[in-house]
């Protein structure tokens, strides 16, 4: 039986290589580095059996009845999976699976802690200052930072990139660790000394604040106006998870009026725009006080390859009748 592929965008080598392997899948690639456009989706989706998109595709119920009763598998190249309509696609016995490996986690973790350290030593800022020709000599006012070692280390979401971020931070800056999730983490805080809080108490305590959740109904927003006054005026946001985890526009007025000291973001609210209102006097670009990547956290060789390997392995077992190890719904 041969089996009908939509890759909305190439994956690394490793993984369609995996796939161009197999003698009974049928690969339609849409090659054009972008995003594919809805009404393209729609057409080429009609009577395909399996789904490898990217988190920057909207995968809904329209698409999912676009593609008809042949649609069995939707792969999702990233960690997270919100951009599928999970509930419609269990529905339709759709299965739906994500791509999560250690590299990716291990990267995140990485990245989470790059933007610390470009923040508490302004090095977005000093590369400016001294690429302008600025630096005359040394100066002991000049750019001033602070320091992390024996700070505390607040941390929302104890998952594997929270896990990783804990355990760098701890061990390697002797940072004191608080902690919120859904449930305790005992492993974590034998480990290194963790705490177990309340996201207010979290907040008011922390030098640092990193998020690590995914985004659902119950974290939209879950850093908003009265969680952002908790923070200490001293206090760093770094969020590497989904941009709408953080009211932007609140955030936008705290770091205007210096309520906390800045922010490190990767994603944003209203993705792939940096402010979801342009037209604002309020503009993350403009603040001095925030570093902003372009949702590169995962960014590195062995990440997206581990995920192009992860996702293609999925499509070689369902073809095989198998259970996936990476699906996150369950098909009666």
């Amino acid at each position: 039986m041969n089996y009908r592929v939509l890759v909305t965008r190439r994956i690394p080598d490793i993984g369609m290589n995996l796939l161009l392997k197999d003698k009974r899948l049928r690969l339609d690639v849409y090659e054009k580095n972008r995003v594919i456009p809805q009404k393209e989706l729609l057409k080429r989706i009609k009577g395909v059996d399996i789904l490898l998109c990217l988190l920057t595709d909207r995968i809904d119920a329209k698409v999912m009845d676009a593609a008809g009763s042949s649609l069995k598998l939707i792969v999702n190249y990233a960690v997270g999976f919100n951009n599928i309509d999970v509930e419609a696609a269990t529905k339709r016995k759709i299965a739906v699976a994500n791509a999560p490996s250690p590299y990716v986690s291990e990267s995140v973790a990485e990245h989470t802690i790059a933007l610390l350290f470009a923040l508490t030593r302004r090095i977005v800022e000093s590369d400016a200052f001294t690429r302008a020709g600025n630096y005359k000599g040394w100066d002991p006012h000049l750019l001033l930072g602070t320091d992390v070692y024996g700070k505390t280390l607040g941390i929302i979401g104890t998952g594997a990139i929270g896990e990783a971020v804990v355990h760098r931070m701890h061990d390697g800056f002797f940072m004191k660790i608080l902690y919120h999730d859904v449930k305790r983490n005992p492993v974590l805080e034998k480990e290194t000394g963790a705490k177990f809080v309340s996201i207010n108490e979290l907040l008011k305590r922390s030098d640092f604040v990193s998020l690590h959740v995914p985004l659902l109904p119950s974290t939209h927003h879950l850093i908003s106006t009265k969680e952002l006054a908790l923070m200490k005026k001293t206090a760093f946001l770094i969020n590497t998870a989904r941009g709408p985890v953080v009211d932007e526009r609140e955030l936008l007025k705290a770091l205007a009026r210096k309520q906390i000291a800045g922010a490190g973001l990767d994603v944003y609210e209203c993705e792939p725009m940096i402010d979801c209102d342009p037209h604002d006097h309020l503009e993350l670009r403009k603040m001095k006080n925030v570093v902003l990547t372009p949702h590169i956290a995962s960014s590195t060789i062995e990440a997206r390859e581990a995920m192009a390997k992860v996702v293609a392995e999925n499509i070689l077992l369902f073809l095989k009748g198998k259970r996936l190890p990476c699906q996150v719904n369950e098909i009666v």
